[in-house]
């Protein structure tokens, strides 16, 4: 059940493609390197043959067919020096200088190294033929970082092949990276820079980072090094200063030398590259109508206000594109900062930048493809000689890439360190941030003075991200049978659907559906009920707007279901509000369950009536029906402006946290050692940042709450003069090991 091993970042896919295609395919080097729409499957082999298909974050993959021998050399990596007297030659033009014996043996060295830069490298890896591809081959062998040469590392390589499908991709933007601390990643982006700015005719490669100092910083301390420090096959004519500040400028390019050029290459009638490599401030603007090969963003998780990467990314994704045509990538990596320090703008990117979920024209809503890399994966000092990660303490000592014993695991040395963390709640959440095990973990808010039980919720966050999701959710959609409205509502697993659930009826309590004097009724109240926040409009100014959202949640019952727990989650804005509607609807009938919904947007409410379900529609509980407004007798629900009623619906979800959420310490209302069941981690989330004055950001919250408020809706009627029930709530303190109320 826990997501925890070596093999679960990417996944070889056996027989994807029907190996007599693949055998024909290879016979004539008929593969293009590129999306193929035929198999769904990125090509990033620039031979025309391919070999093993794999998936990493979903992103299918077509990797090279190894070569027929593979030099087994010391069976890991290590990297070449150049030969000496190829050191001492620091141009072309000395090396035009050079006689011809001295070419002819140094041409075919220098032919290879070209070879490997375009196609990638093969070598033997503890007896395993391991591929590296073009880009990852010159940050390992020629980019010199701030500790030499870097190292090997299996979760840098799965990085390379996902950048270059990146690449290859005629439907991506680029790579959005969440990363850990110390990953490498400037380097690797910086060595990227200097790898396409060097080949590239005519093009322009641009840097930014949180602030403008530090993408100069990148520049002058780790680009222009790289880029001075290339054998000179490889370097360009560098127009201007030695070291520039600004602007690297390739006057004249590094032509491949081959056998049959080796003596004729010279200054003259060589065209100009006419490529720049430069920085920029940090600004939503930045590049505004510039054309980029390449956009490298680097810390783009810690932007601060006033500046906002998701306008930046607005701004410079059209820097990539001309019309539809994408003719440059962005290289995007980070940690995130606090969400309130601009971590909330780049998950939201990140967010929607996952390869499964594309629009119509076969994009991600961002245009980027994301990917995260746990910290177990790339933890310095847990790497092994052959660049794998020492996850737990071995038996022995195993000999570590930098020479020194590794006698602990990665995920030993991290969990030590949040325990010992555990009374220090911000500094938690920072090493959290830092190296992150899970996406939730990365993006973990400061700790705060929160409405509800910080504690109690990133427990179950915790929890639920060391399961493996799909053996407890599903996602899927509804829909009527044989598209007859009003008949029986079948529930469909799909990857796309809008719906997740946790459980669905046996097939008796489907469709539960009572009716009398015409208006339909749901026939299993006494199981549970529905919360929604709803919208009225279907498009907004921009394409903004809040999401709608449906929970559903249980009672406690004696039927064949689970007692007090969300079994369905939906939050999403669907093309038009009537398709929203009618999804919320067809989850009623199929679960045969009422609905609470908020009033202020009525037309989902009228939506039910009219189709002859106001049944389904609980009244508000706090008032006797005698008491109702006209508008509420007629179509049901609770109004949002009341105080009393926002004080209820909050202290609803405080009290369903306290009881059903992460671990009850005191084993008040389960065993002290069992954890919650409330599964939908994005709830989880929401509960966490919920502001009770300004509540319409919070959509899952809402909807949640209603679903509490509705299945325990009679503990709200009123008596004749005061409720039963107190409205008002705890606040928490999160500063010590466990949340506190706050005495008022």
């Amino acid at each position: 059940m826990q997501n925890e091993g070596q093999n679960n970042l990417f996944r070889v896919l056996k027989d994807y493609i029907p190996s007599k295609v693949v055998k024909n395919k290879n016979r004539v080097r008929s593969w293009t390197y590129g999306y193929n729409d035929k198999y769904d499957v990125v090509v990033i082999s620039k031979s025309g043959e391919i070999d093993t298909v794999v998936s990493i974050n979903g992103l299918r993959i077509a990797l090279p067919k190894p070569p027929e021998k593979i030099s087994k050399g010391k069976n890991y990596w290590e990297r070449e020096d150049i030969p000496e007297a190829l050191a001492r030659i620091q141009s072309i033009f000395q090396w035009n200088e050079m006689p011809s014996e001295f070419k002819s043996k140094w041409v075919d060295y220098i032919e290879e190294e070209f070879d490997r830069r375009e196609e990638g490298y093969w070598f033997m890896n503890n007896g395993i033929p391991t591929y590296i591809t073009g880009a990852h081959y010159m940050y390992l062998q020629w980019t010199n970082i701030d500790v030499g040469y870097p190292d090997f590392r299996e979760a840098n390589r799965i990085l390379y092949m996902y950048w270059e499908a990146c690449k290859a991709d005629k439907r991506c933007f680029g790579l959005d990276y969440l990363k850990i601390r110390r990953s490498g990643f400037s380097f690797m982006s910086s060595s990227e820079c200097v790898n396409t700015g060097t080949l590239a005719r005519d093009s322009r490669v641009g840097i930014l980072s949180k602030t403008g100092s530090d993408a100069k910083k990148m520049f002058t301390d780790k680009v222009v090094p790289i880029s001075q420090r290339l054998p000179f096959f490889f370097k360009p004519i560098q127009d201007g200063m030695d070291k520039p500040k600004t602007e690297l400028a390739f006057r004249i390019p590094a032509s491949k030398i081959t056998k049959k050029n080796m003596s004729t290459i010279d200054e003259t009638g060589m065209d100009g590259l006419d490529t720049t490599i430069d920085w920029k401030n940090t600004d939503d603007n930045s590049y505004d109508g510039e054309k980029l090969l390449l956009l490298v963003h680097d810390e783009s998780g810690k932007w601060l206000k006033p500046n906002n990467i998701l306008n930046n990314w607005r701004v410079t994704k059209t820097c990539l594109r001309l019309g539809s045509k994408i003719i440059g990538k962005c290289m995007m990596g980070s940690t995130s900062n606090a969400l309130n320090k601009g971590g909330e703008e780049f998950k939201k990117l990140y967010n929607d930048s996952h390869p499964t979920k594309r629009n119509a024209n076969g994009q991600t809503k961002s245009g980027l493809y994301n990917l995260f890399i746990p910290m177990e994966w790339n933890m310095e000092g847990f790497i092994d000689r052959y660049g794998m990660p020492v996850l737990r303490k071995p038996s022995k000592p195993v000999l570590g890439v930098d020479g020194e014993m590794i006698d602990n695991g990665a995920i030993d040395y991290w969990e030590a360190e949040v325990d010992s963390l555990k009374n220090d709640p911000d500094a938690l959440n920072e090493f959290y941030r830092q190296f992150p095990r899970t996406e939730s973990h990365a993006f973990r808010d400061e700790s705060k003075q929160s409405l509800f039980n910080l504690t109690k919720i990133y427990q179950q966050i915790d929890f639920n991200d060391s399961l493996i999701k799909e053996h407890h959710l599903t996602r899927g959609s509804f829909h009527w049978k044989d598209g007859i409205k009003d008949s029986t509502v079948i529930w469909s697993p799909d990857k796309r659907g809008r719906f997740l659930v946790s459980w669905t009826p046996k097939k008796g309590l489907q469709n539960g559906v009572i009716e009398k004097r015409g208006i339909k009724y749901p026939a299993n109240e006494h199981i549970g009920a529905f919360g929604c926040d709803s919208y009225d409009i279907s498009g907004t100014v921009g394409g903004g707007g809040s999401n709608g959202a449906l929970h559903g949640l249980t009672k406690f019952n004696m039927d064949d279901a689970p007692s007090n727990e969300f079994f369905l989650e939906y939050v999403a804005r669907p093309q038009t509000a009537e398709i929203f509607f009618e999804e919320v609807l067809m989850a009623c009938v199929f679960y045969g369950m009422p609905i609470l919904v908020e009033n202020n947007k009525p037309r989902l409410l009228y939506h039910f009536k009219n189709r002859g379900y106001r049944g389904f529609s609980i009244n508000r509980p706090d008032k006797h029906y005698n008491k109702l407004s006209k508008t509420e007798k007629e179509l049901g629900g609770i109004p949002n402006s009341s105080e009393d009623v926002k004080q209820s619906h909050a202290s609803a979800v405080e009290s369903y946290i306290e009881k059903y959420v992460g671990i009850d310490l005191s084993g008040t209302y389960r065993d002290m050692d069992e954890m919650g069941s409330m599964m939908f981690t994005r709830t989880l989330e929401d509960w966490a940042k919920f502001d009770i004055s300004n509540r319409t950001k919070y959509d899952a919250t809402i909807s949640s709450g209603l679903a509490i408020m509705a299945t325990q809706k009679n503990s709200y009627i009123p008596e004749k003069k005061e409720s039963k029930i107190s409205i008002n709530f705890a606040r928490y303190s999160n500063k010590g090991t466990i949340s506190e109320l706050i005495r008022r």
